[in-house]
């Protein structure tokens, strides 16, 4: 019987082997056989562990998404929730960028995302949401609406760019904010909004 630690062990050089080809060959052009030799184990061990090689993707995205502890850290101490959504889009984007045959299946699920985030993991949906309720408590995301919502909407607006860019347009740092503000101002007139 294989030891918890062993398994944690090969589960982590499988997960590292797999984004070492990704990179380089792209989510398609990857085998099963190329990520169990990457990570010096046999195709069994990696079927044993993972059942296919979209499972294995999809368990490198929860990796990335488990990071979040940074963002959660500088909401605590409750910073600019916009310039905290600017970050955690350039960062996305940049990973995105990084990581392309990755994060198209990260920005086109094959199954539709539900109103809340997966209660059990960590998820992008979760932080973006989570940073939407902060900007309702600081006053600058509007608090008529459900955040889960907001964050839906902010997310698929997302990753249509994301996609748009991962096939070839140009995506900077400008288009972040500009997503944002268009987002967060609408996209209404300006004219046609109360000020307080």
């Amino acid at each position: 019987m294989t030891s918890p630690k062993r398994t944690e062990r090969s589960r982590s050089l499988i997960l590292d082997a797999a984004d070492e080809a990704f990179r380089e060959l792209g989510f398609t052009n990857t085998s099963v056989e190329e990520i169990a030799t990457r990570a010096g184990l046999t195709r069994k061990t990696v079927y044993n562990l993972f059942s296919s090689k979209e499972e294995i993707a999809l368990h490198l995205i929860a990796r990335v998404e488990a990071g979040d502890e940074i963002y959660r850290a500088r909401m605590e101490v409750n910073e600019d929730v916009l310039v905290l959504l600017e970050k955690v889009f350039l960062d996305s984007a940049s990973w995105c960028l990084a990581n392309p045959s990755i994060a198209r299946l990260a920005l086109a699920p094959t199954e539709r995302p539900s109103l809340e985030p997966p209660p059990d993991r960590p998820s992008f949906q979760r932080l973006v949401r989570d940073l939407l309720v902060l900007g309702q408590r600081q006053g600058v995301i509007r608090k008529d609406d459900d955040p889960n919502f907001m964050s839906l909407v902010l997310l698929g607006i997302y990753a249509q760019a994301m996609l748009t860019a991962l096939s070839g347009r140009p995506f900077s740092q400008e288009d972040i904010r500009h997503l944002i503000r268009i987002v967060v101002e609408g996209i209404g007139e300006q004219s046609s909004r109360s000020t307080p």
